[in-house]
């Protein structure tokens, strides 16, 4: 008879030998891929995406298929038909908050006109305050580590304070979306300062909601111990959401999101899905990666302000000899945009006015410099002259730094604004998808014959 061991010891024992197992019987041949033509990773061989579905919320164009060859072009970016600079543009000559005027549109594909911008607006902001007993009883004595980790669970509890949660109706999913949409900036400004106060040793402040604010200015003030915040850095926010909130049926988050819809579930666990998708490194957390080799340039890269050591030192990224060794400039080149993309030309022209208010501009021609000398880094190191263009994540990172925003914020940031595009995502799913989302995947694996209990070594 075996002597019984601790249960600490035998789990333990038996994690390290069957870890290895899972691991080596979960490796087959790569080559299958292409033997079977499997666009792995829904990615067509020239890196453009497969086509699974049809939507009319969001378009990202970057290049142009004319007879099956791919070319370049300047990038663009919709919302239910109008572009990305337009929408801006018209809010920013008028100095006007352009988020709440974003959710409307992409929920009810129309633009409003002023009283129904008003009217929702209003709509929105009376809808900040939490159930009673929610902060205390989810957020606060649960807290987390991980602010995503908390904004799913807070979504997920949602369910249990909604009087009619499986109501599948489009007015009921619409109550449930906009309410979360308000709600989002609440959850995670609760959720930084339960995870500031418990595990960083700070003091705990809990400011509440106000009602006469814009969305990104009721974040600034609900995070900020002071409450305090200029113009400038509300306007600079409030663009970041505006250009977070949608980008089409093909990201994983929102892919995610309608691939859940499909299967019939309520609104809290398909946006739970949706979260945990963002919450991935390759997906939400782009921009804290930026930062991360930015504080690595710095602080290895003596005359990073010059054009030669800072060049010099891009190739050392690329040939992964510096760095994280991935041979990867962050924040450069997209699955979609070639020549440019452009988030990130109306994200620059706000932080260098950001930069300026700060004094950070030596910081942002830093930015500037990476844009500029990667394609020539690209060419030198790798022979390549493939089209590569800053991404919204190479600015973004600058920006909540300026804004004195923790790094742990920036993804949950994206989301409270990419809630906006998941639920008019899934609304879009319910009203026209119709089929459960069910692709097909191919067994590789030989056949066994099987062997009983007594006969297996």
């Amino acid at each position: 008879m075996k002597t019984a061991k601790p249960l600490g010891q035998l789990e333990q024992e038996f994690l390290e030998r069957y870890s290895i197992v899972a691991e080596r019987n979960n490796l087959f041949d790569p080559s299958n891929y292409e033997k079977y033509n499997v666009k792995r990773g829904l990615r067509n061989s020239d890196g453009s995406g497969v086509v699974v579905g049809l939507t009319e919320i969001g378009e990202v164009h970057g290049y142009i298929i004319d007879e099956g060859e791919k070319t370049d072009a300047p990038g663009r970016l919709r919302y239910r038909g109008y572009d990305i600079k337009e929408l801006v543009a018209d809010f920013q000559n008028t100095k006007r908050n352009g988020f709440e005027e974003t959710v409307f549109l992409l929920l009810f594909a129309t633009l409003p006109n002023s009283d129904e911008l008003e009217d929702f607006t209003s709509f929105l902001a009376s809808l900040r305050k939490l159930p009673p007993g929610f902060v205390e009883d989810v957020i606060l004595r649960f807290p987390s580590p991980d602010i995503m980790n908390q904004l799913a669970r807070s979504v997920l509890f949602t369910y249990s304070f909604d009087p009619d949660p499986e109501n599948y109706t489009i007015k009921n999913i619409l109550r449930q979306s906009v309410e979360l949409i308000a709600r989002f900036p609440i959850y995670i400004a609760y959720s930084y300062q339960a995870k500031r106060h418990y595990y960083d040793k700070q003091s705990l402040s809990i400011h509440h909601p106000r009602t006469d604010l814009s969305t990104a200015a009721n974040f600034l003030y609900m995070i900020r111990p002071d409450n305090q915040f200029t113009p400038l850095e509300a306007e600079t926010l409030d663009l970041a959401l505006v250009l977070h909130a949608e980008h089409g049926g093909g990201n994983n988050s929102t892919f995610a999101i309608r691939l859940v819809t499909s299967a019939g579930t309520d609104t809290y666990s398909a946006m739970g899905s949706a979260i945990g998708s963002l919450k991935g490194i390759k997906h939400g957390g782009a921009n804290i990666r930026v930062m991360r080799m930015i504080d690595d340039i710095r602080a290895n890269c003596p005359h990073w302000d010059q054009d030669g050591p800072l060049a010099d030192y891009l190739e050392k990224i690329v040939r992964k000899q510096a760095f994280d060794e991935q041979g990867l400039i962050y924040g450069m080149g997209h699955a979609v945009y070639t020549l440019s993309d452009p988030r990130a030309q109306l994200l620059k022209a706000k932080a260098a006015e950001l930069a300026k208010e700060k004094g950070l501009e030596k910081n942002f021609h830093l930015y500037q410099s990476i844009e500029r000398l990667t394609p020539e880094v690209m060419l030198k190191v790798k022979g390549s002259s493939k089209a590569i263009c800053a991404n919204v994540d190479l600015y973004s990172g600058f920006v909540y730094e300026m804004l004195g925003l923790p790094r742990e914020l920036y993804t949950p940031i994206f989301a409270m604004s990419r809630v906006a595009g998941w639920s008019a995502h899934r609304i879009e799913e319910i009203v026209s998808g119709g089929r459960i989302i069910r692709p097909a995947y191919k067994n590789v694996s030989e056949r066994s014959d099987y062997r009983t209990l007594l006969e297996r070594p």
